[in-house]
């Protein structure tokens, strides 16, 4: 049985000690959650007595794995309306704040969409952005993540050379790192259904390997290369059984937190997480 630190997606709306108790009961070991609703920008007050509960439970039962924070869908830091990048500046650099309370290290974001500017300027506005929110966070523990993207619409982040981008012109690296996909790498025409190796070795060759800092495990419901970002039950989808398990027991993937985007309950997410464990 592999010792995947495997987890879905968790609601904190009811607290994070009852995201402790729904990863029990399902047999996680990690999880990712969002800092607000995921398609608005409405937050409720942090529960200190909560958040100290769980990171002390955190530690002693569960070995103080790595989590991810997702931001929600809404943000759009390279937004040709002004107003909008302004607004999801804002909202991480809030987002962030809070993250270290919680004691949460990684902070995963869409790099955004640039709604017709050109791939250019969209990733020039990322970078100004995300300059200034680790300028104004100097002292934070938390670390950005990029995510690979499908490459739907004007969507930057679709391929590993747009991401290096973004990072080339970081002024503190360390503060930003990479989140990969499986159903947006895909879709956006990397095999790793087929190819993984290949796949890796591009990745490490533009990203560096040691800059991937976690997964989002997903099948996909559409074929190599549509640029859909349809995500589909683990096994049930284009990417299958096979080239799951090799991603879960690749030695260079095998010790990141792999979290669980696919379309289900929580009873679905405990036969995704056995599943992955008892794949030989």
């Amino acid at each position: 049985m592999k010792n995947t630190i495997i987890g879905p997606h968790l609601s904190s709306a009811k607290g994070f000690m009852h995201i402790i108790k729904e990863a029990k009961n399902i047999n996680a070991t990690t999880f990712q959650f969002f800092t607000r609703n995921p398609r608005g920008t409405k937050i409720k007050a942090l529960d200190i007595k909560d958040i100290e509960a769980f990171k002390n439970q955190w530690k002693s039962d569960f070995n103080n794995n790595k989590f991810v924070a997702h931001a929600p869908y809404t943000y759009n830091l390279c937004s040709k309306n002004p107003q909008l990048r302004d607004l999801a500046f804002k909202l991480m650099d809030e987002d962030i704040k809070r993250l270290d309370i919680i004691e949460c290290p990684y902070y995963n974001f869409h790099p955004g969409s640039h709604t017709n500017q050109g791939t250019d300027i969209g990733i020039k506005q990322i970078i100004k952005a995300l300059n200034l929110l680790i300028d104004n966070n100097l002292n934070s523990n938390v670390t950005i993540l990029l995510e690979t993207m499908a490459g739907k619409g004007s969507e930057i982040g679709k391929s590993f050379e747009e991401l290096a981008l973004i990072r080339k012109e970081i002024n503190n690296k360390n503060k930003i790192k990479v989140l990969l996909d499986t159903c947006h790498v895909f879709d956006g025409g990397y095999d790793i259904k087929d190819n993984l190796e290949k796949v890796l070795e591009d990745f490490d060759n533009v990203l560096n390997l040691d800059n991937l800092k976690a997964i989002h495990l997903n099948d996909s419901k559409n074929a190599l290369n549509s640029h859909k970002d349809r995500h589909e039950k683990l096994g049930d989808g284009n990417i299958g059984h096979s080239a799951i398990n090799r991603i879960t027991s690749h030695p260079v993937l095998k010790d990141l937190p792999f979290l669980l985007e696919t379309p289900n309950d929580l009873l679905g997410y405990k036969k995704e997480i056995e599943l992955i464990r008892n794949m030989k």
